[in-house]
């Protein structure tokens, strides 16, 4: 069985902290153009699997990538899916002038991102929720 493709945490982590300062900076200075770099950054990882963010942060790492505790490919892609959506609703929001969309989606993409700094994956949670409503739901069909 093939091995599933994974990330090195300290790239996803690096990618995380991009969002969280990226956030922080917009409220502080109002520029919400900032947000821009790690939505454009989600977006190219989704599409192309190449997240600029992350391949700067790679050039810091001195071990061999397989060294790093690594993370589910998949799963980030997920996650960046959820990040991306929110970032982009934010500018949405702040384009607009609709300060409650702006708020509302940058906090909810700022701590997600925090949280999953301390080590606790929301989009995880999300997934695994879904695929035990699934598993039950199948179980009453047989």
């Amino acid at each position: 069985m093939a091995q599933p493709i994974s990330i090195p945490r300290p790239l996803v982590r690096t990618n995380q902290w991009c969002i969280v300062l990226s956030v922080v900076a917009t409220w502080i200075t109002g520029w919400y153009g900032l947000l821009a770099l790690p939505l454009v950054a989600g977006l190219l990882g989704i599409s192309f699997d190449f997240n600029p963010v992350m391949k700067f942060a790679r050039l810091f790492l001195h071990q061999p990538m397989s060294e790093y505790a690594q993370e589910d490919r998949d799963q980030q892609r997920f996650n960046q899916i959820i990040a991306s959506t929110c970032l982009l609703l934010s500018i949405v929001g702040y384009a607009l002038h609709i300060m409650v969309v702006a708020w509302i989606f940058t906090i909810m993409v700022a701590l997600a991102a925090s949280i999953a700094i301390m080590g606790f994956c929301i989009g995880c949670f999300i997934i695994f929720q879904w695929k035990q409503y699934r598993y039950r739901r199948s179980l009453r069909r047989a």
